[in-house]
């Protein structure tokens, strides 16, 4: 954000800093559960080959450590009915990052919102029923809150999840 407060932006964790490194374990771990945040206790420690209670100690300490913040379903959008997708560019008046974020999480259909460097202030991920639900989105909703100065709407044709 160039041209904003230079005051941290407040968010799960400090950006731009990170934690110790983990280790090969706490890695294989992470990838695992975020292949199948459901699996067993049981099963994470066979994939990973190591006991039960060493596999739930590592869960344990990295849920304790912040370094997993939870477990979440993965959804099909299009399968739960949000089958338009669009990256919303937004810019905001300098110094209004804090009010602007917070009116921002309350709007139905955002599903992220990221702070960022550059020609734009944030980039946002919006999931709608239709086209006619995502204009309501940016004009209505996004555009009526105190702060915002303009948007670009990119359209997202195909994703690929990773």
């Amino acid at each position: 954000m160039d041209h904003l407060s230079p005051e941290p932006v407040p968010s799960h964790g400090q950006t731009g800093h990170s934690a110790a490194p983990l280790d090969d374990l706490d890695q294989a771990i992470i990838r695992e559960l975020r292949a199948d945040g459901r699996m067993s206790m049981r099963a994470l420690a066979e994939r990973v080959s190591v006991s039960r209670s060493n596999a739930y100690t590592r869960v344990e300490r990295l849920v304790a450590d912040g370094v997993i913040t939870g477990f979440t379903a993965r959804v099909d959008p299009v399968r739960a009915g949000l089958g338009t997708a669009a990256y919303v560019l937004v810019n905001i008046e300098q110094n209004s990052w804090r009010k602007v974020s917070a009116r921002l999480r309350d709007v139905p259909h955002i599903e992220h919102i990221a702070f960022v460097g550059g020609d734009v202030d944030l980039v946002m991920l919006v999931r709608t029923p239709d086209n006619a639900s995502l204009r309501d989105v940016v004009l209505a909703r996004i555009h009526a809150v105190a702060g915002v100065r303009s948007t670009r709407t990119w359209l997202i044709f195909d994703e690929n999840p990773a």
